[in-house]
């Protein structure tokens, strides 16, 4: 009697465990903490084309005379872009993340429209320089576009899991979590190629 009531008591740890587990309680902070990861790869990513933008922009500058309005137009977005910060605590902020992407979006406008103009200079394009820098920046921007997509899908998996059963019951009495905001890109017509005009 004694031995079949310590085995009982035994087999509850595991039991009760494995109940808590399926509630929730583990399994919330763990993708939370991923899709707080995920979003750090993508501020890393950002960061590497803000590093890159000044030297892209000088290059341009002194090999060719590109119009001034278009080099001060990357170089004013990129300072903005740089100004808006999104904490992982924002993450859940729709508002703030809304910001950040179109903070972002302008930085992918201007530095379409430096391209489209470099186009005009194939002297420039042929220099070393400015060739390894348009590869380090194409290479930049792949580099988003993937940390964009993984962010997106840990974001989905950790939206799913405290709002499906049995998570849901540790997401919101013991978490209180909420949901994350998934990165769009709100740039108007982004997926249009820059068009230039010299007005010729």
């Amino acid at each position: 009697m004694t031995m079949s009531y310590r085995s009982a008591r035994w087999l509850i740890v595991p039991v009760a465990a494995m109940s808590l587990s399926a509630c929730g309680i583990n399994s919330v902070p763990t993708k939370e903490e991923a899709a707080k990861a995920k979003w750090a790869n993508v501020e890393a990513a950002y960061q590497r084309r803000a590093d890159l933008i000044p030297n892209l922009v000088e290059t341009a500058k002194g090999a060719a005379k590109i119009e001034q309005s278009t080099l001060e137009g990357v170089i004013q977005a990129r300072a903005s872009a740089t100004q808006v910060k999104v904490t992982t605590d924002d993450l859940g902020d729709p508002a703030k993340m809304q910001s950040f992407q179109q903070a972002q979006g302008q930085v992918t406008g201007a530095l379409g429209r430096l391209l489209a103009t470099v186009e005009a200079y194939p002297d420039l394009k042929s220099q070393a320089r400015f060739a390894d820098l348009m590869t380090q920046l194409e290479g930049t921007e792949n580099r988003i576009n993937v940390t964009i997509q993984d962010y997106n899908a840990a974001v989905q998996d950790y939206n799913t899991t405290i709002r499906t059963f049995p998570d849901v019951i540790g997401a919101k009495i013991v978490h209180g979590a909420k949901p994350m905001t998934p990165y769009r890109a709100v740039s108007p017509n982004a997926n249009q190629a820059p068009k230039v005009d010299f007005g010729q």
